[in-house]
């Protein structure tokens, strides 16, 4: 039995689903929220904490797979909080869960982990790698990465083997955020000023190659202990991103050329200057170290990837 931490989030959710639908997987998961007494799989567990009990939910199950956290969200005053509210979470919350999985014979503890652990941007060229010496910078990065190395403490002291993923920014069915923001627009026809954001590289991946990766993390015998970057295996410029999704919405986009400083003065004067170092700046992600070690690579391309993202606005199916 699997257990999958986080149902009421985008990755937790997704993977659940996906369970269902392969034969000889059995999963439940859990939920900070009340749920409806027909969720039979999902068990209540209320907010995450180091004191939250989980052993209803951890119950007769040999794999946990840890989806839920309190997550980075630009331009929030959430982000402002102190990191003490992300360490209650992220940070004990999960080593508190990995203990009492420990003591209950769980086989392997898969973490969701991110890239920022690793830093917020990479250089023209070079690519951040899982061997990196990690240089978290904001709250949350800190917070996941005082996880790990607390989940790496456990593995040492007990049987139970620990697998870190650090995910890129994951985009799929359901996204939310600044990326759901931009699909509206391109879908809506406006014009966007991205243009002249034409020279950097930003890695992202799939929800459905994240999955992917997550599922064969269960049970490699060379994941044990290990730590895993994942992209779609290739690096966008911001004005390559529009174009994809315009061409996956089946949308003509028009973008317009204003120069990068114009747009940083216009960010700063909007309070907006994190949101445009992001648009401008490169984080590239080298997943070699994942495809050696376990012999993964991205099942899905950069298209396919966005076509299952991109929903269209005007009440229809997904683009397939």
């Amino acid at each position: 039995m699997i257990l999958v931490t986080g149902f009421n989030g985008f990755v937790g959710s997704s993977l659940l689903q996906l369970f269902k639908s392969i034969e000889g997987i059995s999963a439940r998961g859990t939920s900070r929220l009340k749920i409806d007494q027909s969720e039979k799989e999902i068990i209540y567990s209320g907010e995450i904490h180091r004191d939250t009990s989980w052993h209803k939910a951890l119950k007769g199950c040999d794999i946990v797979i840890h989806t839920a956290a309190l997550t980075h969200q630009m331009n929030t005053d959430l982000n402002k909080k102190s990191i003490e509210m992300y360490r209650e979470i992220n940070t004990l919350g999960t080593i508190n869960l990995a203990k009492q999985a420990a003591k209950m014979g769980i086989k392997r503890f898969i973490f969701l982990s991110s890239i920022k652990v690793n830093g917020e941007s990479t250089y023209s060229g070079q690519s951040f790698t899982a061997d990196d010496k990690p240089n978290p910078l904001d709250n949350y990065a800190i917070s996941k990465y005082e996880a790990e190395i607390g989940l790496k403490e456990i593995s040492k002291n007990t049987d139970m083997e620990v697998v870190i993923i650090r995910p890129s920014l994951i985009y799929g069915v359901g996204v939310k955020a600044n990326f759901e923001a931009l699909i509206k627009f391109i879908n809506k026809g406006f014009p966007l000023p991205f243009a002249s954001i034409k020279n950097n590289k930003r890695s992202f991946v799939s929800l459905d190659n994240l999955n992917d990766l997550i599922i064969k993390c269960i049970d490699h015998p060379d994941a044990a202990n290990q730590i895993f970057l994942v992209s779609d295996g290739s690096s966008l410029s911001t004005r390559e991103l529009v174009e994809k999704i315009a061409e996956a919405m089946n949308k003509n986009i028009k973008l317009i050329n204003i120069p990068i400083s114009l747009l940083y003065l216009v960010a700063k004067l909007l309070g907006k200057e994190d949101a445009m170092i992001r648009l401008t700046g490169s984080l590239e992600v080298d997943i070699t170290k994942t495809n050696d070690v376990l012999g993964w690579f991205p099942p899905f391309t950069v298209n396919e990837g966005l076509q299952r993202a991109c929903v269209n606005f005007n009440n229809e199916k997904i683009i397939k």
